[in-house]
């Protein structure tokens, strides 16, 4: 029996024991689920401005966590070791939410604050994230999410209230660009509204020469975040070669500290990222 996956966009409609293009949902007896539950590919205590999240209590940290899959498919992808294969070709531990939770309570003594899910796309592990974070919070924690920010609207505004701070990627400000990477540009900033109006959020856009690094491109960008707030943090940050795209050299440092300019026309807090 098939089943429709309602959790991103491409609302992928399975066959029984198919995955979505994430690899990480499977119908399973006619129910897509989350077939990475638990499985945990990256775990370490990191300083909460990694995520990057600089004005969520800096100077802290937090316990990351990552799995396996992305429903985006970017070419410069900075975790393809994780974010692309399925779990048949890469090594997981099991970690449900009551042993996670319990071993982010044991690092609070090391200015540990709460669960960060990030490194692979979190979302594509939703069940698990809504699990974990609202053990965690019962638990006094705070919950971090770290996103790409393509995601339907329903299941975003139901994990919100237990999520304490958000980091979206805005890949870049054109529809142009999303449909290279299999996404589109509307989503993610209908995320972006909707989590600025229920938790702390900053934004990240990695800049890659040729691809989303006019200045024309950046004014629309921090034009476009400032009307949603111009409290909103942007980092704007360095590409370096990677996955599909180590033809290309790095941005040059110059560029970004020209683009962070142009942004800080608009917004109040901007970050150069990597140089």
């Amino acid at each position: 029996m098939k089943a429709e996956c309602r959790i991103c966009p491409h609302h992928c409609s399975l066959e029984e024991g198919q995955r979505g293009i994430c690899r990480a949902r499977m119908n399973i007896d006619g129910e897509v689920i989350c077939e990475n539950y638990g499985k945990l590919t990256a775990i370490a205590l990191d300083p909460i401005e990694k995520k990057p999240l600089n004005r969520f209590y800096p100077g802290s940290k937090i316990l990351s966590v990552g799995s396996y899959g992305c429903n985006l498919r970017c070419m410069f992808c900075q975790n393809s070791e994780i974010s692309m294969p399925g779990d048949k070709s890469i090594f997981t531990e099991k970690a449900g939410p009551e042993k996670l939770v319990m071993h982010a309570m044991k690092t609070k003594p090391q200015g540990n604050i709460g669960i960060a899910y990030t490194y692979n796309e979190p979302l594509v592990s939703y069940e698990y994230v809504w699990d974990c974070a609202k053990l965690a919070k019962e638990k006094g924690l705070k919950n971090v999410v770290v996103s790409n920010g393509y995601i339907c609207e329903k299941p975003l505004l139901e994990l919100l209230p237990v999520i304490d701070a958000m980091n979206i990627d805005l890949k870049a400000f054109t529809e142009e660009f999303y449909r290279k990477v299999r996404g589109d540009l509307e989503t993610v900033k209908t995320s972006i509204m909707l989590v600025a109006k229920a938790c702390h959020v900053e934004v990240t856009t990695l800049v890659i020469s040729g691809e989303n690094d006019t200045e024309e491109e950046m004014e629309r960008l921090s034009s476009w975040l400032a009307s949603v707030s111009p409290e909103i943090p942007l980092h704007i940050s360095r590409f370096f070669p990677r996955y599909q795209m180590q033809d290309r050299g790095p941005t040059p440092v110059e560029k970004i500290y020209r683009l962070a300019d142009i942004a800080r026309k608009h917004l109040k807090y901007v970050y150069e990222g990597n140089v």
